[in-house]
């Protein structure tokens, strides 16, 4: 299985970020860590392993970006309206120098996007902030809300930033066209999250699916089985 190391300085972040990629060729998937998670958390934890097929094949390539989660939504050292700005620099970088220079190496000009946990979030947010690049949206254990790390704090670039929020106003065809999962099970802290997300997304008729795994936690052992299920939906030819 074909690993990079790749490190370099990000314009919109004003600091170096790193990230790791694995696959020789196939479909782009961009796989965000946990909370404040590192480029290298996703290998360390066992979800490369899992996905080890689909990667040999040629059918996927999955870039594994750095988070900066502890300069953003984590860093209570400084005022929310920073750490928002912050996160908006971040979304910059994976959309500008990430997705944008990747998303053609599929005919549909799209990626997927995938995340457990607080790295569900970051897949959600940024799928439905930018549907014209995203084809799939797997989240596995993710949370959809964003004001508890505000300390009351609101502003446009947090309600935009809160898929609970924004989604219902949004019209791009794209959502309609996008395949999305919400992995849950009936024992994750964040299935409450994945019920609500369901809902609204519902209420906007988008088609998605729901999994509720059963007697499983909110841990690597349930996402080490659904990601390898989920990218199963990719269509790579």
């Amino acid at each position: 299985m074909k690993e990079e190391y790749f490190k370099w300085y990000s314009p919109n972040l004003n600091t170096d970020i790193e990230m790791l990629v694995f696959g020789h060729s196939g479909y782009p998937v961009v796989l965000f860590p946990t909370s404040m998670g590192s480029y290298h958390e996703n290998k360390d934890m066992g979800l490369i392993e899992s996905a080890r097929w689909y990667i040999e094949q040629g059918l996927i390539q999955i870039y594994c970006p750095d988070s900066i989660d502890k300069n953003s939504f984590y860093n209570k050292k400084i005022h929310p309206v920073h750490r928002i700005e912050n996160h908006v620099k971040y979304d910059k970088m994976i959309c500008h120098e990430i997705v944008e220079r990747v998303k053609n190496n599929t005919p549909s000009g799209k990626i997927a996007v995938a995340g457990c946990s607080f790295g569900g979030y970051h897949a959600a947010n940024f799928a439905f902030r930018h549907p014209g690049y995203v084809s799939h949206l797997f989240s596995m254990s993710g949370a959809f809300q964003i004001n508890t790390f505000m300390d009351g704090f609101h502003n446009d670039d947090v309600f935009y930033n809160s898929p609970e929020d924004y989604l219902y106003g949004l019209n791009d065809h794209e959502l309609w066209n996008m395949d999305i999962v919400l992995g849950t099970s009936n024992w994750d802290i964040c299935l409450d999250a994945n019920l609500k997300m369901s809902k609204v997304l519902s209420d906007k008729n988008i088609h998605h699916w729901l999994d509720i795994r059963q007697d499983q936690k909110h841990d690597w052992p349930v996402w080490k089985e659904m990601f390898p299920h989920y990218l199963s939906r990719i269509k790579f030819f």
